[in-house]
């Protein structure tokens, strides 16, 4: 978005641009993803004065703006990007922390069905899918199809097995008793 449009934009509503206004959009435009952290650390190597309260903020507005919107990536901080951008869907990978994104078609199916069957909307930028990228996978040997024990704390190929993270240095973060990665 050029200066002079999100000039004309935000005076559309009665507010004026800042230069941190201007500051905070461009990073989050020049780092496609990004958190408030993310952005704050972009934006203090232009001005230092700028504070992590006025990039939350900040970042509030120009999503009621329509110029960015979240997602939640993690337990963590909302992650931002531009609003002009096309609908995606994110690929989180749990073991690297990757980010991919993937085309919002693939989910169409299932938002058909659950607006028919429920009448629910899906908000496709706000979908995300945790799991495991491609390079994390190569890393550890999938378990064997069909072997209930594949995945368990013993057995030929659970975590304490050959194909387990000691077989690659424990690249993979154990999981707590609920499957989660710690």
């Amino acid at each position: 978005m050029s200066e002079s449009s999100l000039a004309e934009l935000l005076r559309s509503r009665g507010l004026r641009l800042t230069a941190q206004r201007q500051l905070i959009l461009q990073a989050v435009l020049d780092l496609g993803h990004a958190t408030p952290e993310q952005v704050h650390t972009a934006v203090r190597e232009v001005a230092a004065g700028v504070n992590i309260t006025t990039i939350y903020r900040t970042l509030e507005l120009l999503e009621r703006l329509g110029l960015v919107t979240h997602t939640h990536l993690s337990h963590g901080s909302p992650t931002y990007h531009a609003a002009g951008e096309h609908q995606h869907i994110h690929l989180v990978c749990r073991d690297c922390g990757a980010i991919d994104e993937i085309d919002p078609e693939l989910l169409a199916p299932l938002a058909g069905r659950l607006a028919a069957e429920r009448g629910f909307q899906v908000d496709i930028g706000h979908v995300a899918l945790f799991g495991v990228c491609g390079n994390c996978a190569g890393a550890v040997a999938p378990p064997a199809a069909g072997i209930t024990g594949a995945t368990g704390p013993s057995g030929p190929s659970g975590p304490s097995g050959p194909s387990g993270p000691a077989a690659v240095g424990g690249r993979r973060p154990a999981a707590d008793e609920n499957g989660e990665r710690k």
